[in-house]
């Protein structure tokens, strides 16, 4: 049976929900739209916000040949494949690879030409970051559009479509009473909303017989049902929000589970490995400065072997980051840092520490009592280095473990009672 969330798939711009800042009356995708003069796209954005859909409505507008591939199933020789097709055809091609992330660089490679002299025109979907996931000649061609999960306005509207379509089906009435539970399990992910609401009609209602939907009917059928990890969309970020939590709560035992639980669905390697490189500075830093190290190398190595024997690394790495101790400081302090900016705005470099590479700057005192820490004692110069408004302000604060502790006591030593250390 074809899935609720395909069959209610829309075809027309009219229909499409959300992201009304890229298909929005007068926006720019929407006049590159309707013009049919499409330019190759990146859509970068969570699941279950539209990018398929997205791309597919472009075809039907512009009315050209429209190649689809899959980067979990696709290689170099569908790629040429594909782009032989488009030179035989009249206008450029649309090609849309879906998880384009997924591509080698080699298969990336594969697409430059063809892009660059417009025998296809591509569309790419990512759920991740393309400034490290799509090679910078290929992105230099691209234009990058950011889709954001659907707003509750869009997904209740989603909802009585859906609802107005199982009635249809099933010859039956529904009822929603409550709507909290299917718009909290969807988290702005359309496919979520719609896998939830076909489980609870099918599953708890197998008869078609005349169903009320509340809270507690959704939260029971979906935790039943949901359970298994599904990297396209499903349970994807509750299960790496457990991992980093797991790590971040010390918990070596609960996150190799759960890393055995995105290995097992065969979730992308890089993808852990990039989660657990932000994991060891944003919450461990400098308790153990060797977590990013060590997180760094994994992402390394897992780029060279790839699975089945990536496993391994991930799993030493995940279980050290788990077993080190904690520190949120680095964060704590550049956040600290951006909030003043912010406030304050750019405030002026003391003239001390600015650079003066001509006379003109030495003559208006650029550089002038500068005191260059290798020649005191202990490499260390007393003088001030943030702007005069915000002078003696704490922006770093070494919380209780061994290392910040030195790195306390050190900074005591320097500035006394400057910064409070």
């Amino acid at each position: 049976m074809t899935p609720l969330a395909e069959l209610l798939r829309p075809a027309v711009l009219e229909d499409y929900l959300g992201q009304k800042h890229l298909t929005g009356p007068g926006s720019i995708l929407r006049i590159a739209i309707e013009s049919g003069n499409i330019p190759s796209l990146i859509f970068w954005g969570p699941p279950g916000v539209g990018k398929t859909t997205l791309a597919y409505i472009i075809s039907k507008y512009t009315e050209r040949p429209f190649f689809t591939l899959s980067a979990i199933n696709s290689g170099v020789k569908d790629i040429r494949e594909v782009i032989e097709q488009s030179k035989t055809a009249q206008g450029s091609a649309i090609l849309f690879i879906d998880e384009i992330h997924r591509f080698s660089k080699s298969q990336q490679d594969s697409l430059l030409g063809a892009v660059e002299k417009g025998v296809i025109t591509l569309i790419g979907a990512t759920t991740e970051n393309p400034s490290f996931e799509v090679i910078s000649p290929l992105l230099s061609r691209c234009q990058v559009y950011i889709l954001k999960p659907l707003d509750e306005e869009d997904l209740l509207e989603l909802m009585k479509k859906a609802v107005n379509k199982l009635q249809e089906q099933n010859q039956c009435t529904i009822n929603v009473v409550e709507t909290e539970a299917l718009l909290r399990i969807s988290g702005g992910d359309a496919r979520k909303l719609l896998n939830a609401l076909e489980l609870v009609t099918t599953i708890d209602n197998p008869q078609g017989k005349d169903l009320i939907i509340d809270n507690k009917l959704v939260m029971n059928v979906v935790q039943q049902n949901l359970a298994l990890y599904d990297k396209g969309g499903e349970m994807h970020y509750d299960v790496i929000s457990a991992f980093i939590k797991s790590m971040r709560g010390s918990d070596p035992n609960a996150a190799v589970y759960w890393l055995a639980r995105m290995v097992e669905a065969g979730e992308d390697p890089k993808f852990i490995a990039r989660r657990m490189l932000i994991l060891a500075s944003e919450d461990i830093g400098n308790a153990n400065p060797n977590a990013l190290l060590l997180a760094t190398n994994c992402f390394q190595a897992v780029n060279v072997i790839g699975y089945p024997e990536c496993d391994l690394i991930l799993s030493q790495t995940a279980i050290y980051l788990a077993c080190s101790p904690k520190s949120n400081a680095s964060y704590l302090a550049i956040r600290t840092a951006q909030k003043i900016l912010r406030e304050t705005g750019d405030l002026p470099v003391p003239l001390p520490i600015r650079n003066a590479p001509t006379q003109l700057m030495k003559n208006i005192n650029y550089g002038k009592d500068y005191k260059y820490a290798h020649d005191f004692k202990d490499n260390f110069a007393d003088m001030e280095f943030l702007p005069d408004k915000i002078k003696g302000k704490k922006l770093y604060n070494p919380q209780q473990n061994q290392r910040e502790e030195d790195l306390r006591k050190r900074l005591r030593s320097l500035w006394k009672n400057k910064y409070d250390y």
